[in-house]
């Protein structure tokens, strides 16, 4: 896996934070940083993603990827699937993520709780490297509702 990452300043000044980071599949994601109010031009523009809500939201699509793929592989009839990720961060440098919590609504026609309880466990505990990365240094906590449709 490869990924580029540039810094997208005016050429000439590099101000600002915006980064585009080029992924090994050929995609493109852009992230910047908050406006810095008591350094103007330092900070960013707020016109992408912060990098670290980025890093959260790849953990969401990592660890909802595995939910439904093992429900889909117990045949279970999967039609939806959503998490909802709230975090916090340490206070001080390095502002590490200290805690996440991670509601998934799953729909699906006469999915079993139990079910949909087991993939969210082997997803956490075996096979979601995000999330099991970011639990080296953030307690991650999981709940579920599930919508019959």
């Amino acid at each position: 896996m490869e990924c580029t990452v540039s810094w997208t300043g005016p050429a000439g000044t590099r101000t600002g934070m915006g980064f585009v980071a080029e992924t090994g599949s050929g995609h493109v994601l852009m992230m910047d940083g908050a406006p810095d109010v008591e350094h103007p031009g330092r900070g960013g523009q707020n016109l992408a993603p912060r990098p670290m809500e980025a890093v959260l939201a790849g953990t969401g699509g990592c660890t909802a990827y595995d939910v439904v793929l093992i429900l889909q592989r117990g045949r279970h009839e999967v039609r939806g699937c959503t998490v909802r990720l709230t975090s916090e961060r340490a206070a001080t440098e390095p502002k590490v993520f200290t805690s996440i919590h991670m509601h998934f609504t799953v729909t699906g026609r006469n999915l079993p709780a139990a079910a949909v309880e087991r993939a969210i466990a082997l997803s956490h505990e075996k096979y979601c490297s995000a999330s099991i990365m970011l639990g080296k240094t953030a307690q991650i906590t999981t709940s579920f509702e599930l919508v019959e449709g």
